[in-house]
């Protein structure tokens, strides 16, 4: 009997003894959020035209941001000091387009009460450029809003999905051959080698008709000299050219969307190079 109560003890004892898990034994560890380029550039677009938030700026952008649009000088602080200009101005931002090529991330955007861009409301491509989690870099040309195109289509409707991700590297190399013959060496009895036989091409230039017969018309106007990137994704290619119109030197942007290994559809914006910057970094 005695026996038995020292075991009966033991066991009372040893359960007393037992330790509840704590809190932080049994707590899912906090997974760190790991975002898509796509996503860091949205927020941190969200940060600089939408929220005007300081502490934002600072968590998607790198310190050493450097700068190519030509009125803004480089480094994050001086981007950082628009937010109030921006707050007040009531600027805000529709993106139609997310293109993500490695590195780079582009954007097709309309800007309203975009006074401080110069007009009411303008249209940019964005090109930024993220590494660690932040954006680093940033390049861009901005036109004003056309109220009349000669196709009739806006310069930013039409086709927005991301298709044929798998034929990305082949459209690139589609596009880039395309400025360089035909942009650019101006071998027009190339041009519909790039084009399918029904001549669909979807022009939204705001000077030019639909079709390649209206684009073989006007090149000559515009002169493109070099391609400086091409990025991709899937059926939309960019191309980042430098050129000039009647002398002066301008930034190139356009964007193709490419199905079944032919040009269909084109969108641009093409700003003057001013002669002083605010940075040395050029548009480039």
């Amino acid at each position: 009997m005695k026996n038995q109560f020292l075991a009966l003890a033991i066991l009372v004892l040893l359960t007393g003894c037992k330790q509840e898990p704590k809190e932080s034994d049994t707590a899912v560890p906090k997974q760190i959020e790991v975002l898509s380029n796509k996503e860091i550039v949205k927020r941190g677009m969200d940060a600089l035209f939408q929220d005007h938030d300081d502490a934002a700026m600072r968590e998607y952008y790198d310190r050493d941001y450097i700068q190519h649009n030509p009125h803004v000088p480089t480094g994050l602080d001086p981007v950082i000091g628009l937010l109030p200009v921006f707050q007040q101005s009531k600027l805000s931002y529709t993106t139609h387009r997310f293109i993500s090529d490695n590195d780079l991330v582009l954007t097709h955007t309309t800007y309203h009460n975009a006074e401080v861009f110069g007009a009411k409301q303008v249209v940019a491509f964005d090109i930024w450029r993220v590494a660690d989690g932040k954006i680093k870099e940033h390049w861009d040309a901005i036109i004003p809003l056309s109220a009349k195109t000669a196709s009739g289509r806006t310069q930013t409707e039409g086709s927005t999905e991301v298709l044929d991700i798998d034929k990305t590297a082949e459209n690139k190399e589609l596009v880039r051959a395309f400025v360089q013959e035909v942009l650019i060496d101006e071998q027009l009895e190339k041009m519909l080698y790039y084009f399918n036989e029904q001549e669909i091409y979807d022009q939204h230039n705001p000077t030019v008709k639909d079709g390649p017969h209206a684009l073989a018309k006007a090149i000559g106007n515009i002169k493109n000299d070099k391609i400086h990137r091409v990025i991709g994704e899937g059926n939309f290619v960019l191309t980042q050219c430098e050129g000039s119109f009647e002398g002066k030197p301008l930034a190139i942007y356009d964007l193709f969307r490419v199905s079944n290994g032919h040009i269909v559809e084109h969108w641009d914006v093409l700003q003057e190079i001013p002669e002083e910057m605010a940075h040395a970094n050029t548009m480039f």
